[in-house]
């Protein structure tokens, strides 16, 4: 039957034949060979992404409609193209606008590099599933389904590092000016990125279950339920410790607004706690449903998981999540939302759709919070000037600290 099994996986590019249920010792021999198997695919003398997807029986549920492009798959490239042009545009506002300003505005932009990332990799993954994924080499199957894992991770860590700085500048100070710190925290961003990176190429890089057919997921047939096991669960932690920081922050500023009896900064806690269960509501709304799924998935047997549904709207579900971000971190801030109506002016203006002097231009503050304008209208510059010539108190500890809170 060895002379058999390898005849067949040499010449043959198609799922298991249906009479082969007759010769079960078939399959269990493809399956114990895995050196063999390798071998094979590493020769392309096999198509070994064709043989996980029927072993797992993804190719058993596969509908007619998933070839091609149905209407449910150009409404899911239309949102992916909204989402990579809102990320984009917010992406360049802060980087045309809000560069040199507070260190916040670091973490906003990879927060958005990563949504950008996710779009881009969700688009590309709908443009290369169907068929073509059958035309794939296992090298490129990993790419192309890690490029979400790295935008997920990179996404997670960035919103961990603005919770921890956040926290830290709240509980324990550190004396640094602003250059400093977000010199330190573009650092931190950009070792954040490295690990996404390792992390989302990690089958790439061999944790995967290639000719392992049993270590295989069903609803990614070539990674491993370890790695699945592992992400979910480094995820939901991640989550968790996010959740948990935002609940202390929000506890820490209701407790200073108590202190100072104002009404300005009860208003501001207010804001910050719709701020803060706008993020959380709409990560864990987004991300819940794939995370239990994988999560099913991990711990349930190949065999006897065929019933599992694809990722399909679980997916689309969680790239949603970063077309919302966008509005959540970054336009409900006053400067953010400026420069992107900046852009866009100067865009309508070199169009020819707007007239020059009805666009914004930015002006340099050295400092002062993030409800302070950074932008002002050309045409009202200097009666703006006069108007706020007037010196301002030096801001304490607690309203330096509420000041920038609402920021995110």
């Amino acid at each position: 039957m060895d002379g058999l099994g390898l005849s067949w996986l040499v010449n043959h590019s198609h799922p298991l034949p249906p009479g082969s249920a007759r010769y079960p010792e078939l399959s269990v021999d493809l399956l114990s060979r895995k050196g063999v198997c390798l071998q094979l695919a590493a020769t392309r003398n096999v198509n070994i992404i064709l043989q996980h997807y029927n072993f797992t029986g993804k190719l058993t549920n596969r509908q007619s409609q998933d070839e091609g492009m149905s209407l449910i798959r150009t409404t899911f490239v239309i949102i992916s193209c909204i989402i990579i042009l809102e990320n984009l545009l917010v992406l360049l506002a802060i980087l045309r606008c809000l560069r040199a300003r507070r260190w916040v505005y670091s973490c906003i932009a990879s927060i958005t590099v990563s949504d950008l990332l996710a779009g881009i990799a969700y688009l590309s993954n709908l443009c290369l599933s169907g068929k073509k994924t059958f035309q794939l080499s296992p090298q490129l199957w990993f790419l192309r389904e890690g490029i979400l894992f790295i935008a997920l991770a990179a996404s997670t860590f960035s919103l961990l590092v603005t919770a921890i700085e956040r926290y830290s500048a709240m509980v324990r100070p550190i004396a640094e000016n602003e250059a400093s710190k977000t010199l330190r925290l573009r650092g931190l961003i950009i070792s954040c990125w490295l690990l996404a990176l390792v992390i989302g190429l990690l089958p790439l890089l061999g944790w995967n279950c290639l000719c392992d057919f049993n270590a295989c997921s069903v609803l990614l047939p070539l990674y491993s339920k370890n790695y699945i096991l592992f992400s979910v669960v480094m995820f939901s932690i991640i989550l968790l410790g996010i959740v948990g920081l935002y609940i202390s922050i929000y506890q820490l500023v209701q407790a200073s607004s108590k202190q100072t009896s104002s009404r300005h900064s009860r208003k501001r806690s207010l804001r910050l706690l719709k701020t803060v269960l706008m993020i959380l509501g709409a990560f864990i709304i987004c991300w819940s449903p794939l995370f239990a799924l994988l999560l099913f998935d991990a711990f349930c047997e190949t065999q006897t998981c065929r019933h599992l549904h694809s990722l399909d709207w679980t997916l689309a579900l969680a790239m949603l999540n970063s077309g919302i971000n966008p509005i959540i971190y970054s336009l409900r801030s006053v400067e953010v939302r400026r420069a992107v109506g900046s852009l866009l002016c100067c865009c309508c203006v070199r169009a020819g759709l707007c007239k020059p002097g009805s666009c914004l231009v930015i002006t340099d503050i050295n400092s002062g919070s993030s409800t302070e304008s950074s932008l002002r209208y050309r045409d009202s510059f200097r009666s703006s000037v006069a108007l706020n010539a007037r010196p301002r108190a030096p801001l304490s500890s607690n309203s330096s600290m509420m000041s920038n809170l609402p920021s995110l």
